[in-house]
């Protein structure tokens, strides 16, 4: 699985491979992960006694901290430090990434909120090298501390990593996700644009008929066997402070499995989608759509469903891959204007209505269909439309 981000104006990638991890290796890990736990704990206490008493709590700070925690106790001192000064680097960053967010007083639904205690049990085992904490040697990656673990090499890596992270997913199966430089894979030129439009009744609806993405519904052809493990594991519930039956950890094992399948079902088919749509077309208009608000509809569960952030972040990371040129369009009143003529109706059009028909000039065309073509509009992308465009329509804005 490859996934791009930009870090510090730099595109890098990251590549995730199995892992097959011995017993030894296992008790290893999770072993490093304890005392990077017990790190990020104590980082999360002094965050909150510095709160208290207006101190700063930078990550210089804890640096210093750690390695007093090191002098301290033998056992923290045992494991090696680069895992441990990675949780400090991630916890600084969540941090201030939170003051950000209070600072800008955001409502308290989208914070993040300030980081938390990590319980053993609910947390997940995470651990993040930097270059000198690993390296590569006859296929097998060697973290340090003396862990050699065994990687699936699915393919090549492009080039050296920077950094990987080994985590252990809900399944109990491990992962290495190295972290590279962006190869660009430009790809011929086509001299074709599109517009896309989000939906639910169809994820993706684009002015070409040939690349609309239907609804897949992966989540309801899972419902019914996802609803039997979860009555499975109702019935078998162990009472508070005993340990769970191996019933309830067979159905847990089952459910877990299925919405990992989901998951990647949904991952495969935008994927493809996207890599068909960014190999047919040089410039892209994608409504800059944020379906955060439906979790709160009554179309929540097909929304979800639909995957629609997935699949846009999808078709961003293919574009910036095969260096195509993608603007996102603000999202404003996008089901009300006119794709032929840019008259705005006076009032927006109810849901259940899936014909737009402008009063002005009589066009009358598929609700989504018209969306997808004003999204070509306002990015500047239709030469016969754009003079007919409102001059107030918000314009498009490239992806990062």
């Amino acid at each position: 699985m490859t996934t791009l981000r930009e870090t510090g104006g730099t595109a890098h990638a990251r590549y995730t491979y199995r892992l097959r991890v011995s017993s030894a290796a296992r008790t290893a890990l999770l072993a490093e992960w304890d005392r990077c736990r017990w790190v990020w704990n104590q980082c999360v206490a002094t965050s909150r006694t510095a709160h208290q008493t207006r101190q700063e709590c930078g990550p210089a700070t804890l640096d210093k901290t750690l390695t007093g925690w090191r002098a301290e106790h033998d056992w923290l001192r045992a494991g090696a430090s680069v895992p441990q000064q990675q949780t400090i680097r991630d916890f600084a960053t969540s941090r201030a990434k939170a003051l950000k967010d209070i600072t800008a007083r955001l409502p308290m639904r989208r914070r993040a909120g300030m980081p938390r205690f990590k319980k053993k049990d609910l947390a997940a085992p995470t651990l993040n090298y930097t270059r000198r904490g690993f390296r590569l040697h006859d296929g097998r990656l060697h973290l340090a501390g003396g862990i050699a673990l065994t990687v699936v090499w699915s393919r090549d890596l492009p080039a050296g990593p920077s950094s990987v992270r080994v985590y252990h997913d809900s399944l109990g199966h491990w992962y290495a996700s190295f972290v590279v430089p962006a190869q660009a894979e430009p790809l011929p030129q086509t001299g074709r644009a599109i517009g896309v439009d989000w939906g639910v009744k169809e994820v993706a609806t684009t002015t070409s008929d040939a690349h609309d993405l239907p609804h897949p519904r992966y989540g309801r052809t899972a419902a019914a066997k996802l609803a039997r493990y979860q009555k499975m594991m109702a019935r078998r519930k162990p009472a508070r402070g005993q340990a769970a039956s191996q019933g309830y950890r067979t159905a847990a094992r089952q459910a877990a499995k299925l919405h990992k399948k989901v998951a990647r079902q949904r991952q495969d088919a935008a994927r493809k989608w996207a890599k068909k749509v960014v190999r047919d077309h040089d410039v892209i208009a994608v409504e800059d759509f944020r379906p955060k608000f439906l979790a709160k509809s009554t179309m929540a569960r097909k929304a979800a469903d639909a995957a629609i952030g997935a699949t846009k972040q999808a078709l961003i990371e293919m574009a910036r891959k095969h260096r195509r040129d993608l603007r996102l369009v603000h999202p404003a009143h996008t089901t009300m204007d006119c794709a032929r003529c840019g008259a705005r109706a006076k009032h927006a059009l109810p849901l259940s209505e899936r014909t737009y028909t402008c009063t002005a000039c009589g066009a009358s065309s598929p609700r989504d269909k018209n969306s997808a073509r004003v999204m070509l509009i306002r990015a500047g992308l239709d030469p016969a439309g754009v003079d007919r465009g409102r001059p107030d329509a918000p314009p498009g804005r490239q992806a990062a």
